[in-house]
Order: C-alpha cells, then structure tokens, then sequence
C-alpha cells in the first residue's frame, strides 16, 4: 500500500497547481516577490513604508454551507468569488485596501479541473477586489469528507492610515444610512435556504416564475465585492462607519459599527425588497423581523454619514454605476428599528 491508494494522489495535487497557475497570474501585483509553488507567498512592503502610520487589517471567513450547492449543481467557477468577498468586504468596512488573499480548500479526492474552477473564481474575486492571489492551501483528506465533498475558507490582508480608519466613533444622532444593494443572498443562510430550496439538480435548475429565473441561478449568483466602490467614495466624502450585512443580517451587523445609546432607524420602504427574499419568506413563513435578523433583504453594505454629505455622496455613488438607497438614519435607543 501508498499514499495514492490509501486515498491521496500526489500528481493530482501537481496537476491542479499547474492547472490554476494562470488564473493565479491574473492577479499579481508588482509588489509580489517570486511565484506559485513555495512555501510561503512573499509580499513586499516598501510602498506601505512610505506611508504615514500605516496599519495592517486582516480577515477571515468562508462560504458557509453554500457550497452545498455549488457541489450539487457542479459549478465550481463563482464559488471562489463569494470566498474572497466575505474577507475583503470585511476589511473595507474600516477603509483598507486589500493586498493579499490566501485561500485553503479542503477536500475528500483532488480532482484537478475541480480544483482548477475553483480557484479560478477565486483569481476573480482578488481581480475585482484588487488584491493578488499569492498562496493557498489544497487538503486531499479522504474519509473526512464525504466522497466529492469540499469546504473552503479565504484570509485577506489589507492596510490603511491609522488616522483614516473607519469605525464608527464618530457617528451622532442624526447622521444618515445609505444602502448599497446586494447580488442576493450573498453567503450566508443557506443552511434556511436549501431548506426551503433542496439540493436537488433537477429542482433547483428548472425556471421559478417567482424568481424570474431557475433557483440555482439565483442561489448561486456570487457575493458582490464592494471594495472599489468604497475606497472611491471614501476618498471624496467622509464615511463615519461601514456595516456588511453578513450573517445576522441588519440586527446583528448594523448596531457593531454604532456608539452606546444610538440606533439605527430603518425605513422599509425606501427600497424594493428583492423577488429572492420575498419568496424565501412565503416558504419558510418567518416573521419580518427574523427575515431581517437573517438574511441581508437586498442590501450588502450600510454607510453611514453626515446628513449635509448624503446628497454629494449618493451622487459619487450612481456615477460608480451604484443604486444607493436612503435606508435610513441614526436615532437614540438601542439597536435596529424596523
């Protein structure tokens, strides 16, 4: 007996890295030092050097059990899209540039054109977000996970000036909130979700009149990256805080970039609640409140700001190709009010 025949293939795992390596190469920045296939991806710092106090911010996550989808549809190519969001959209809430982003996919058997698909979604999301793809791990792990199984998480590094981080200090009664919209449910619920849509290729890939288009379509449509939106607007208009609506939805993310003894006072009706969202409320029949406390309803990120700014900073934002919407404002109390 082998490694090979006790479940992990050597050559497959040097067959994917070849495979990825030019959507790897898509990504780089000048300040990458060396190539694919070391120890350690090496990034210089010298640019950072010459800035004033600069600061490191990190994140991580992954993808939550939306992958479950991607596996049953067998489409592997978006899913590294949605990878990469959850860690820079984090990131850019407190104005930092994203410089580099690692990922780790765990699998039961390495299938190198898998593989490949994967990162390759990954390669897309750094593009969007800016930041190179500069190492990552692949883990053949068979009798862990069950046969053509794979999990897989991301950490992404960026920076910003110690004087222009963004978190929330500064927000007062009175300021404004801005929403940006979503994609769909982005990356998280899905354990609800394929409650209420089963994993069932069949199922999922057949037209939904209510959705307007097949539910694996909707489902699987990738986590907007909000990165070059945000730094464009912050370098014109002073944003006080940036919530992402991830897991938790509006209840449990916007009140993490508010001070003690304010709220967040959202009007419901400034914005068109998405079809998907809809639906996902008539089957699962959970009060408005839950939905809220669960999914993010159509919008991906909250701003907030002065209300002498909104004006100005709604425009930047439609000339970005946004659809920005006046969700609401900061008012005394605790927490969100719906």
């Amino acid at each position: 007996m082998d490694y090979k025949t006790s479940g992990v293939d050597i050559e497959a795992g040097y067959r994917s890295v070849e495979l990825m390596k030019k959507y790897v190469k898509e990504t780089m920045r000048p300040e990458v030092l060396g190539g694919l296939g070391g120890f350690s991806g090496a990034f210089s710092l010298a640019k950072i050097k010459e800035m004033e106090e600069p600061v490191l911010l990190s994140g991580t996550d992954g993808c939550g059990t939306k992958v479950k989808l991607a596996m049953v549809m067998d489409k592997h190519d978006t899913i590294g899209i949605d990878a990469v969001a959850m860690c820079v959209n984090d990131i850019v809430c407190q104005g930092a540039k994203p410089l580099i982003f690692l990922d780790y996919i765990a699998l039961s058997r390495l299938v190198p054109q898998k593989v490949a698909m994967i990162v390759k979604g990954v390669s897309e999301g750094c593009r969007q977000a800016g930041c190179a793809l500069i190492g990552g791990e692949t883990a053949e792990m068979p009798g862990f996970y069950a046969d053509d199984d794979y999990d897989m998480a991301g950490f992404a590094v960026g920076v910003a000036k110690k004087n222009k981080i963004i978190n929330g200090s500064g927000i007062k009664e009175g300021d404004r909130l801005v929403g940006l919209r979503s994609s769909g449910v982005h990356s998280n619920g899905y354990s609800l979700v394929r409650k209420l849509f089963p994993p069932v290729k069949e199922d999922l890939e057949g037209f939904d009149a209510e959705l307007g288009e097949s539910p694996a379509q909707a489902l699987l449509r990738p986590t907007r990256i909000y990165v070059k939106t945000i730094l464009s607007l912050i370098e014109k208009h002073p944003i006080k805080g940036i919530a992402h609506i991830t897991g938790g939805g509006f209840i449990e993310n916007i009140p993490r970039i508010l001070p003690e003894g304010l709220a967040a006072k959202i009007d419901r009706s400034s914005y068109e609640i998405p079809a998907l969202f809809k639906a996902l409320q008539r089957r699962s029949g959970i009060s408005d409140e839950k939905m809220y406390n669960t999914f993010n309803m159509g919008i991906g990120m909250v701003l907030c700001l002065d209300g002498a700014e909104e004006e100005k900073a709604l425009e930047t934002l439609r000339s970005l190709n946004e659809e920005p919407v006046r969700l609401g404002e900061v008012v005394r109390g605790r927490g969100v009010i719906l």
